[in-house]
C-alpha cells in the first residue's frame, strides 16, 4: 500500500541540503505535505502541535539527536504511534541496534538512492497500517 499524498511528513536534519534532497524525493513519490525541522528539539515542538504520518530524522544532530527524538516520541503516549525512520551514515551502522531497541520503524544508511527512501516509506506504511503485527516483529522485518 502506498501512502497518500496528503500524509504529513516531518523531515529532521541539521543539514539544509539533506532536508532538501529528502523533501524532493518525497515529492517525487507523491508525498507533498512535507515539513522540516533543523534539530530534534524543533521537531519535538512541531510533533506536539501536529500529528505526522511519518517522521524521518537524522541520527547525528545537536542539541537533540534523532535517537533522543525517537526515545522521547516513543515515551510520549500522544506521539508514540507516529512511524519513525532514522537516517545515519555507514560509519554509524551500530546505531541501528540502539534505534531498533528504542522502537524505530526503519533505518536508512546515508547516502541513499531515492528508490531506497521510497521502498522504506512503503514498507513502513504497510507495516504501520497492519495493526495485527506486533511492533517488535515489524521492526525485525524492516531491519
Amino acid at each position: 500500500m502506498t501512502p497518500p499524498g496528503s500524509l504529513p511528513v516531518l523531515v529532521v536534519d541539521d543539514v539544509p541540503l539533506i532536508r532538501a534532497v529528502v523533501r524532493s524525493t518525497l515529492e517525487q513519490v507523491g508525498l507533498t505535505d512535507v515539513h522540516e525541522a533543523a534539530d530534534g528539539g524543533a521537531a519535538l515542538a512541531m510533533m506536539n502541535q501536529r500529528r505526522y504520518g511519518l517522521v524521518i530524522a537524522d541520527w547525528n544532530m545537536l542539541p537533540m539527536t534523532g535517537y533522543e527524538l525517537l526515545r522521547r516520541e516513543r515515551d510520549d503516549p500522544q506521539l508514540r504511534e507516529m512511524p519513525f525512520v532514522i537516517m545515519t551514515t555507514k560509519e554509524q551502522a551500530h546505531c541501528f541496534i540502539a534505534a531498533r531497541r528504542a522502537g524505530v520503524n526503519a533505518c536508512l544508511v546515508k547516502p541513499f538512492m531515492p528508490a531506497a527512501l521510497r521502498e522504506t516509506i512503503q514498507q513502513v506504511w504497510s507495516v504501520h497500517q497492519t495493526p495485527a503485527v506486533p511492533v517488535h516483529e515489524a521492526v525485525n522485518v524492516l531491519l
